[in-house]
């Protein structure tokens, strides 16, 4: 039908930035990041993390489009950062969070895998 092949969802086409980075012209410290082949997974968990950064004023994403497989996060901080800072600072911290909910869960698993213990089925 219309709907575009599955792989466009995931594969970055060949000469497209993953992430492209807009300054507003209007608001000063305030800027938008396009993030292409993701969705609300990566948006909302960005979005958050951003959240907890006490300088950032402002952090909101939207996917412009159903079948067009991007987000958009705009970011608006105060003097004391830059939207690009707060973005990076956001993204190392989600890397350091996930990394240690890794470990955790590998710990964990080798604990009850070890044990002779069976999974419980659900």
């Amino acid at each position: 039908m219309n709907a575009p092949d599955r792989y466009e969802r995931f594969v970055v086409p060949e000469g497209v930035a993953k992430v492209s980075y807009e300054r507003d012209t209007k608001i000063i410290n305030a800027a938008s990041f396009t993030i292409e082949r993701e969705d609300h997974t990566i948006g909302n968990i960005l979005r958050m993390q951003l959240h907890r950064d006490e300088n950032v004023l402002f952090a909101g994403y939207k996917l412009p489009h159903p079948l067009k497989y991007k987000i958009i996060i705009r970011i608006h901080t105060t003097s004391q950062s830059s939207p690009m800072q707060a973005y990076n600072q956001a993204i190392n911290d989600l890397d350091k969070e996930l990394d240690h909910l890794k470990n955790a869960f590998e710990v964990e698993l080798a604990k009850h895998s070890g044990s002779g213990k069976q999974p419980r089925e659900y």
